[in-house]
């Protein structure tokens, strides 16, 4: 099924198309910007918005999530952009939508579980930090001569702090009297009155770019169709896959957590890639889903696929028919709203457990944090996922236990307990007397299971020793699919499955 249908019984107008309108305002300048990060013209951001945004709220798999150009992205393309064109930047944003369809045709979404919880609360606290930071650019102004940027003062400066101040205070205390309009819009939209109707001087949208244009126009990118395109462009496109998976697929976990529902991150990546391969032939930076936006459509109250479509609609027509409006928005308000989405996006439970949980849990959480602030996404999530499967496994690895004892016949039994695999496999053979143990050994695997290659070259060393010294040594309670590892390996471990009445035993043929 590639959608679900809108159920229009279940649709709270109201609450849909504000949220929408108020996502759709607070996308105009995260797009302006971050155009200019990749080192492409505003309307290129705005189109990548309009799209991404657009295609991903019908298609996609989490209805609600707001997806559009994101920073991420951009400080990836800048480096494609001023090397060898904005087309070749087209070129790959069409590549990375296959990948990202290809990923989502083979079901590739549900690795996602692999993340854990702490490199999650990491990844949300580290998110929300980087948005909190990134609206204090908003302060500076361009500095005399081009020497780069300085920061307001004056009475300049202290406009815009009351302004923001303002902006928080309505987001923060009219859920408290009524929610029968969402906080940030009215925010937004009191803040913008009292700006125009007492004149007050201070940075407004417009004063970022200009964002009025026209439609998108159809636009093949015009790049050379041969290998050496494909050299240049192929990289930045599985990097800029990834990313924007990653980070779609996390905010996705997110949402769910928030509206207590469940999104499908397969049908979410063939969204995404089809969204990116189409803005990719209409001149777009193409995008993934943004956590803030997210956010702000939730809590705005919007759950549907019709918040989404509402957002992409009202930033088309802010373009083409509203822009000398939009453009008077006073940017204090947009930068206190996104304020109140960080302190919102931020996990402030994560410093209650930070004592409770392991050590290894919360050193994961602080790094995360802190690597997604420092370089990006996709490094800071990597390594986190690292060191919690390295953690996984050495706990794995230390916690594997033999019982041994001697039945009534003389025979030797080691009872296993705990996954034999590349961790475990020196305590495993640190566990055997091969010396002092009798004629015949029975290796019982009822509460463990061979696991991977590892686990088999144990086995063979084992049985190794074993023979060398005379002895035969049994295994058995093996699971169904520890024999068929096992049976794959037969140049490895020369084994076969004896009967029992009462137990299959996997013997060595040693005779």
């Amino acid at each position: 099924m590639l959608y679900s249908p809108i159920n229009f019984k279940e649709i709270n107008y109201k609450n849909e198309i504000l949220s929408g309108l108020t996502v759709a305002l607070a996308l105009v300048p995260e797009a302006v910007a971050f155009a200019f990060v990749a080192g492409v013209e505003p309307l290129v951001g705005l189109y990548a918005a309009f799209i991404v945004c657009l295609i991903t709220s019908v298609f996609g798999g989490r209805p609600g999530m707001i997806s559009g150009a994101t920073g991420a992205l951009a400080v990836v393309m800048v480096s494609l952009v001023s090397t060898h064109g904005i087309e070749y930047l087209f070129a790959a944003v069409v590549l990375m939508g296959i990948i990202q369809i290809l990923f989502g045709v083979l079901k590739l979404g549900k690795f996602i579980r692999l993340v854990p919880e702490p490199v999650i609360y990491g990844f949300v606290n580290g998110l929300a930090i980087v948005i909190f930071m990134a609206q204090f650019g908003q302060f500076k102004l361009p500095a005399a001569n081009d020497t780069g940027f300085a920061w307001i003062s004056g009475v300049p400066l202290y406009t815009m702090l009351g302004l923001v101040a303002l902006t928080m205070a309505i987001i923060y205390l009219l859920p408290k009297i009524t929610k029968a309009v969402p906080a940030a819009l009215t925010a937004i939209v009191t803040v913008s009155a009292i700006v125009i109707g007492l004149g007050l001087d201070t940075r407004t949208v417009g004063d970022m770019a200009s964002v009025g244009g026209g439609l998108p126009q159809f636009h093949i990118p015009m790049v050379p169709l041969n290998l050496e395109t494909l050299y240049v462009i192929l990289p930045y496109s599985l990097i800029l896959a990834g990313i924007g998976l990653l980070e779609s697929l996390l905010t996705l976990t997110l949402v769910d957590e928030l509206t207590n529902t469940r999104g499908r991150g397969n049908q979410e990546s063939m969204a995404q890639g089809a969204a990116n391969l189409i803005g990719g032939f209409f001149g777009t930076m193409g995008g993934c889903a943004m956590i803030g936006q997210s956010i702000i459509n939730v809590s705005s109250g919007g759950r549907t696929r019709l918040s989404g479509i509402t957002a992409a609609i009202m930033l088309l027509v802010f373009i083409m028919f509203a822009s000398s409006l939009i453009e008077m928005v006073p940017l204090a308000a947009l930068v206190g709203l996104m304020f109140m989405v960080a302190i919102g996006t931020f996990e402030w439970a994560s410093f209650r457990v930070l004592r409770r949980i392991p050590k290894s849990d919360a050193i994961v959480m602080i790094a995360v944090t802190v690597l997604t602030v420092i370089f990006d996404l996709a490094i800071a999530v990597a390594i986190g996922v690292v060191i919690a499967a390295l953690v996984f496994a050495w706990d794995s690895a230390v916690r594997i236990r033999a019982r041994k004892y001697e039945d009534d016949l003389g025979v030797k039994h080691y009872e296993i307990f705990g996954p034999l695999f590349f961790g475990s496999t020196t305590t495993f053979l640190d566990k055997f007397d091969v010396a002092n143990d009798p004629e015949e050994v029975v290796v019982d695997f009822r509460e463990s299971r061979v696991v991977d290659h590892s686990g088999i070259e144990a086995l063979n060393k084992l049985t190794e020793r074993y023979l060398r010294t005379g002895k035969k040594l049994h295994l058995r309670h093996l699971s169904e699919d520890c024999r068929k590892l096992l049976n794959k390996a037969g140049d490895i471990v020369e084994v076969n499955i004896i009967e029992d009445p009462h137990y299959a035993v996997v013997t060595d043929k040693l005779s």
